[in-house]
């Protein structure tokens, strides 16, 4: 499993604890579906207004929001190696802020969004209510798993 990291904003400092701890989140969600770990995932960090653009281009939403899953065709790509997962960006200033709001650590929100980010990448979604059920236990599990809980 290869997590690929960049962090592309300079508004919020992402350090290497955060890191690592994606790292985890990633392979906890892998292991957690039963998938193999030859998974490459990549993970940026972009601040408000370019996730604002990236929504706006490839949803049509013309907002800021917390996380974009780009979920990639394991077939698409005949490269070898790691199988190509899918990209997750979160905007950092984005995950600051809903960490304040809601009384926890930035490590556990980004840990929350890479985990409902991965769940997305792979297949799962939130658009009715029982699928953000199936979803929300997932990454309830990832959570607990890891020992990351709300304060």
């Amino acid at each position: 499993m290869e997590a690929v990291i960049d962090n592309s904003q300079e508004k919020v400092y992402i350090d290497d604890s955060i890191n690592e701890l994606i790292e985890k989140v990633v392979l906890e969600c892998l292991q957690q579906e039963g998938k193999s770990t030859d998974y490459e995932v990549s993970i940026t960090f972009v601040d408000d207004e370019e996730i604002r653009e990236l929504n706006r281009e490839y949803r049509d939403v013309d907002k800021s929001t917390d996380v974009l899953s780009f979920p990639l065709d394991e077939n698409e790509f005949d490269i070898p190696g790691d199988t190509l997962l899918g990209d997750i960006v979160i905007s950092a200033e984005t995950a600051k802020r809903q960490s304040e709001e809601y009384g926890h650590s930035l490590e556990r929100e980004i840990a929350y969004l890479t985990a409902h980010s991965m769940f997305h990448l792979m297949g799962y979604d939130h658009m009715n209510e029982t699928d953000k059920h199936v979803m929300r236990d997932k990454e309830k599990k990832v959570m607990m798993s890891l020992g990351i809980f709300r304060n």
